[in-house]
């Protein structure tokens, strides 16, 4: 679990987004070739092509034929043309008019498939409830919540205050249940949809007072925040507080004092002001600087309040200024919590103990916290590390992560430690979290109230829809507090860890790579429609930045499986667990990644889960870049691909640093302005080799006009060179969809999700001549 994004989700009110909404990021793939098309051999097999019965194809529209412009890239003495460079000129009168070709190809392609994509959309739409909601947390004299009215995209943040000594609050199942006449309305994404069209709430935080509520709207796409502050006595917003091209933001404890980060040119958070709200006026102050281009600043506060954290500030006298924490050292990353003059420091920083750099917990007295001479609390055994921690003012909470299983605790606070050796776990009383047998993803809720003595999680896996779960670290229990409701499948039955593992079947596989090395394989399928041997089946990779890949519920999975489909996904170097999974398929291992979503599957094929020829593949934007990678080292394993927005132009874009978040990227994919890495990313660049005259998987690439994290030219460039250079059969079996107002997370709420499911699977049910 990635210690930054919980890190963020403990410290926001919101619980819609770990339900309904899941962000994804930026993805890659390669390819056992030095150069592009120069060195590749040339095929022409159209006599050859594995499509012998090519699915219907629009009957008066050919494929749109994208223009060449002469354009010449050299790095390290090598030169290559790169003809289609002219559309990273986004304002190209000819390059808009090529997307909406682009756009009408696609429309015609899909046409013959409009009542599949309706009986798969209303199929989904029938599993939601009417009316959705996420129980109550309290925090303070208040319990927030969220819940999305019937018929609407998005959800609203609302409160009422506490009423104690009732119990409705664990027995929350709809909306119609927790509304009264007290509920007070914060933030209802819904009327900032209306008034702009998009909508993409960044952070949301209530102030120590619960007087305000500070938050980030971006109403384009471009991923450009907007800082707005609400009075949450008078309702209304302070006119004079609206800042641009805001990330993180954090109270301190005055309530009035608010910080935040700004965002450069690249869109990297390098700044950290703070605002005064008065009276009469606003002020603004700067405070740091981030001036090395390789680094982000985020801002968060200490679960007490009592500290913000990007070097440290004391919240009480934040006009103090700065405190470092540590020496930079490149790699090593410290999260800090305080917990009644103590620093509890949550660090990968080297020790001789430690195994693969995993976390560790020390601490430290606050004045010292500048010597860096901390206590080591607790050292992970092999096999095993810390992945993130909780403070509460009774408890801590860790998350361990033990053969690729998530295992989470609590010890009681202060901890008494030995002055003389680091603690084991078991030395410390923990107690651990009883979790269902098949709980793949565990993730926290915002559990904001330091003095509770209760942690909120949601469980999720492929075969148990979402469920919140209360542990109660004092008494040693838990309480089921809710369970998403799916139609036909749920129970609302207490005390039951309710899953479909009866209809379902979900197993845990590892494949064997290239080097020997085990990658985990999560196999999901039906009980009763899946052929042994005879299946169509998808299998989903993602493998960057350290990410894990979510498993978790979906219900719109089922329409695939209840027509017999196999998903898997496959946990690939490069992507989530501990640190050193993460490390050897990042950088110069890259190569790790493809080859593992390779063996993957061939292993779905080798073993009969899925007919030969009948394998698709999924990435979304890193994960584009695994897909289209994997599909350039063997194009004849996949049927067919979906990319979403992907990262498959990766040399160009890493060789243009003004272009956002390259410098950062560096890190995950190398540095093509060094020659070792030039030549490394050249073998894996999926736009740089695609392979001439072969017969690629029939594709449905995505991308979105207004996005910032993966320019929308590389899956325009990508498709315009796989119709070039590809068997040309099989290219007029690739469209692409631009979607030509939002931004790299899409647009729409929940029904706009599954109109957007609805539509893929369409497609793969159609190149893989599954019509139903």
């Amino acid at each position: 679990m990635n210690l930054m994004v919980i890190a963020d989700l403990a410290q926001t009110i919101s619980m819609a987004s770990l339900i309904f909404l899941r962000s994804i990021r930026k993805t890659n793939k390669l390819l056992p070739f030095t150069y592009p098309i120069s060195n590749i051999n040339t095929y022409f097999l159209s006599s050859l092509c594995h499509q012998t019965d090519p699915p219907p194809l629009p009957s008066s529209q050919p494929p749109p034929v994208a223009k060449k412009v002469p354009f010449k890239v050299s790095a390290h003495g090598v030169s290559w043309e790169d003809s289609y460079h002219w559309m990273s000129n986004t304002n190209d009168p000819d390059f808009l008019k090529h997307l909406h070709h682009e756009n009408a190809y696609s429309e015609a392609f899909m046409a013959d498939t409009r009542n599949l994509q309706q009986n798969l959309f209303s199929e989904m739409i029938c599993r939601l409830p009417g009316q959705i909601s996420t129980p109550p947390e309290r925090w303070g004299p208040w319990l927030y919540y969220q819940y999305i009215p019937e018929e609407k995209e998005y959800p609203i943040l609302c409160r009422k205050l506490a009423i104690e000594n009732t119990n409705w609050v664990k027995r929350v199942v709809n909306y119609a249940t927790i509304r009264s006449s007290n509920e007070q309305i914060l933030l209802d994404w819904n009327e900032i949809a209306k008034e702009h069209g998009y909508v993409h709430v960044g952070t949301c935080r209530v102030s120590p007072d619960h007087n305000f509520l500070a938050y980030t709207i971006d109403v384009t796409g471009e991923e450009h925040f907007l800082l707005q502050v609400k009075d949450l006595q008078s309702g209304t917003l302070i006119p004079s507080l609206r800042v641009e091209n805001v990330v993180s933001l954090a109270w301190a404890q005055d309530s009035h004092t608010l910080f935040y980060t700004l965002c450069d040119q690249s869109q990297r958070p390098y700044r950290v002001h703070y605002t005064t709200l008065g009276s009469d006026h606003v002020s603004d102050v700067m405070v740091y600087t981030e001036n090395d281009p390789s680094f982000c600043v985020d801002i968060t506060s200490t679960k007490d309040g009592k500290f913000i954290t990007v070097y440290i500030i004391d919240a009480n006298n934040p006009q103090d200024g700065l405190q470092k924490v540590h020496t930079r050292v490149s790699g090593v990353q410290f999260f800090l919590e305080h917990h009644k003059g103590f620093f509890y420091i949550l660090t990968n920083a080297s020790q001789k103990e430690l195994f693969d750099t995993n976390y560790y917990l020390a601490r430290c007295h606050v004045k010292d916290i500048h010597l860096a001479n901390w206590q080591k609390i607790i050292i992970p055994s092999k096999g095993s590390g810390i992945q993130d921690m909780d403070i509460f003012d009774e408890h801590i909470v860790l998350y361990l992560n033990k053969k690729d299983s998530p295992v989470i605790f609590s010890i009681k606070m202060p901890i008494q430690s030995n002055d003389e050796k680091e603690m084991g776990i078991d030395d410390l009383d923990p107690w651990y979290f009883p979790f269902p047998s098949n709980s793949c993803s565990v993730l926290p809720g915002s559990n904001h109230d330091f003095m509770n003595s209760v942690y909120r999680v949601v469980l999720s896996s492929p075969v148990m829809p979402d469920l919140i779960v209360d542990y109660d670290m004092s008494r040693r229990t838990f309480s089921i507090v809710h369970q998403e409701e799916v139609l036909g499948i749920s129970s609302n039955e207490e005390h039951e860890w309710l899953n479909v593992s009866e209809t379902y079947c979900c197993e845990r596989k590892e494949v064997i790579s290239h080097d020997g090395t085990l990658i985990p394989l999560t196999i999901l399928y039906s009980h009763k429609t899946h052929k042994r041997g005879e299946s169509c089946g998808i299998l989903h990779g993602y493998g960057s930045y350290g990410e894990v890949l979510d498993k978790s519920w979906c219900s719109e999975r089922l329409s695939l499986l209840d027509r017999g489909w196999v998903v898997a996904f496959a946990d690939v170097r490069g992507g989530g667990g501990d640190v050193s999974w993460h490390k050897r398929g990042s950088g110069m291992n890259k190569l790790n990644s493809i080859y593992d979503f390779v063996s993957c599957g061939e292993y779905l094929l080798k073993e009969g889960y899925v007919c030969k020829n009948q394998l698709g593949a999924i990435g979304h934007s890193a994960g584009g870049f695994l897909v289209a990678a994997a599909i350039n080292m063997n194009p004849e394993l996949f049927r067919s691909a979906i990319l979403k927005v992907p990262f498959v132009d990766v040399c160009n874009t890493l060789l243009d640093p003004s272009l956002p978040l390259t410098l950062l990227d560096y890190e995950e994919f190398g540095n093509p302005q060094k020659e070792f890495d030039f030549n490394l990313i050249m073998k894996y660049s999926p736009y740089d080799n695609i392979r001439r005259g072969v017969c690629y998987p029939s594709m449905l690439v995505t991308s979105s006009l207004h996005d910032s994290r993966v320019g929308v030219w590389e899956g325009v460039k990508y498709v315009s060179r796989v119709r070039e250079t590809t068997c040309a059969n099989c290219s007029r079996l690739v469209i692409l969809k631009t979607n030509m107002s939002g931004g790299h997370f899409g647009e729409g709420g929940r029904f706009g999700h599954c109109e957007e499911m609805a539509y893929e699977y369409a497609f793969l049910m159609k190149v893989m001549g599954q019509f139903s």
